[in-house]
């Protein structure tokens, strides 16, 4: 079984006409809607699309922070980020949905990672 991303959204920009005022320093969250490549269904993954100025300013301010679900890029380009997203999400294979969600909690963090019935 494979993924497809369904859409991206931001509720930070409007991701389509989105410019960043400095490409060298910039942070978005980008949430990413992803189903069975082969049927219906999406769950949202959320990935910090961010540069390194970007990152280093908010480790300055905030202090340390953990990398998971970051996508650092340089500069900043959201069309390059998704196109990368999409094919990071197309090349992971699983047998079924839940293994293909654990697998893909580790681009973005997944709507049910740590979920427990």
């Amino acid at each position: 079984m494979r993924a497809a991303i369904r859409s991206f959204y931001s509720a930070d920009v409007d991701i389509d006409a989105y410019v960043p005022e400095d490409p060298e320093n910039d942070g978005v969250w980008l949430r990413l809607l992803v189903g069975p490549a082969d049927g219906p269904g999406e769950e949202s993954f959320d990935v910090l699309v961010c540069t390194p100025l970007w990152l280093r300013k908010a480790v300055s301010r905030e202090g340390p922070r953990i990398g998971r679900h970051h996508l650092i890029v340089d500069p900043f380009d959201l069309s390059e980020a998704k196109e990368f997203l999409a094919r990071q999400v197309a090349s992971v294979e699983a047998p079924d949905w839940p293994t293909l969600g654990d697998k893909l909690a580790r681009l973005g963090y997944w709507e049910f990672e740590d979920y427990q019935p």
